[in-house]
């Protein structure tokens, strides 16, 4: 079949098609609505579930794979946003209300990493990446505390929108790129040289290069919003041909070339928040928007959130 495929996927550049991007399901799939904001949905493979973030009804929930229940995993979450893993398959999350980047351990204990810079209270911390050095990167926009709703109405203590690398070995928090609208979603390119950081208030994707020692470049813009379109940029996720895929919110699912190029679309017929890679083959993307969970098995496959490597609790040939 060529051509745009009605629905679903929409091509804007040739390279959509020959890429296999509009190889995979037809439609949508619900997997749960209920929600008042769904974000941050993370695959899980060592429980077969998606865990996700309904930041409003401060709560995280879990779909599972094997049977499609949904429960609550945890409750008075503190107002969480953002989840990943980190290299040892423990889950890493951003608490907008409690304004801090914490840890769950194998045992379910919380480990706070940090919900401080310079002695001062972070804003409120919205997505993280983990590199494959153990650091953890993270933003820290203020939607948490610009009102009530998403968390508890505060005035910032650091009076600017952040992003933040969590050194592995001392816990340090430093800051690594500033002069952001509003910093959210956040991803290393798959060689990890890259990052990707996008600004929703300021409408576009800054892209920086990753020194040897934590630090970055100066960065610049890798992809903008046009005046009149619909599209605000949410989180990131790259696929393991170089594509950036991004949750466009009300323009759907957005996948650019590696040289910027917007060449697709998922429509979606919520806003999107968060997208996440999942499944056996990580080739079912996982759709958080607005009120509901949604997923679409694809014909690319996504990359590890936490980067290149063996992972001893993933790989079965690495134990």
């Amino acid at each position: 079949m060529s051509g745009e495929r009605p629905g679903l996927y929409e091509m804007l550049d040739d390279r959509f098609r020959t890429g296999r991007c509009m190889n995979g399901d037809e439609a949508l799939e619900v997997l749960f609505t209920g929600c008042r904001w769904a974000e941050g949905p993370v695959y899980v493979p060592a429980w077969r579930q998606v865990v996700w973030s309904d930041i409003p009804n401060d709560r995280m929930l879990r779909w599972d794979e094997e049977t499609g229940a949904v429960g609550v995993f945890r409750r008075s979450a503190g107002h969480t946003n953002g989840n990943t893993l980190d290299r040892e398959g423990r889950l890493i999350t951003c608490e907008q209300g409690n304004r801090r980047v914490t840890r769950t351990e194998h045992d379910g204990t919380v480990t706070v990493l940090a919900d401080r810079w310079q002695g001062k209270r972070l804003n409120s911390p919205n997505d993280a990446a983990v590199k494959s050095d153990g650091s953890i990167w993270f933003s820290d926009p203020d939607f948490g505390i610009t009102s009530d709703y998403e968390g508890y109405r505060a005035q910032s203590e650091i009076g600017s929108n952040n992003v933040y690398r969590i050194d592995p070995a001392t816990g340090e928090v430093r800051l690594v790129a500033d002069c952001f609208g509003a910093p959210n979603g956040l991803v290393f390119s798959p060689d990890e040289r890259q990052l990707f950081v996008s600004d929703t208030r300021a409408g576009f994707i800054r892209v920086f290069d990753v020194r040897d020692d934590g630090t970055l470049s100066e960065g610049k813009v890798f992809a903008e919003a046009r005046a009149g379109e619909k599209a605000r940029f949410d989180n990131l996720r790259f696929d393991d041909g170089g594509r950036l895929w991004v949750a466009a919110m009300d323009d759907g699912v957005h996948c650019y070339d590696p040289d910027g190029t917007l060449i697709g679309r998922l429509n979606v017929p919520e806003t999107v928040a968060n997208i996440a890679w999942g499944g056996a083959k990580r080739n079912r993307l996982f759709i958080a928007a607005e009120t509901s969970l949604y997923s679409v098995v694809m014909g690319v496959n996504g990359t590890h959130p936490t980067g290149p490597g063996r992972r001893p609790w993933l790989d079965p040939a690495s134990r």
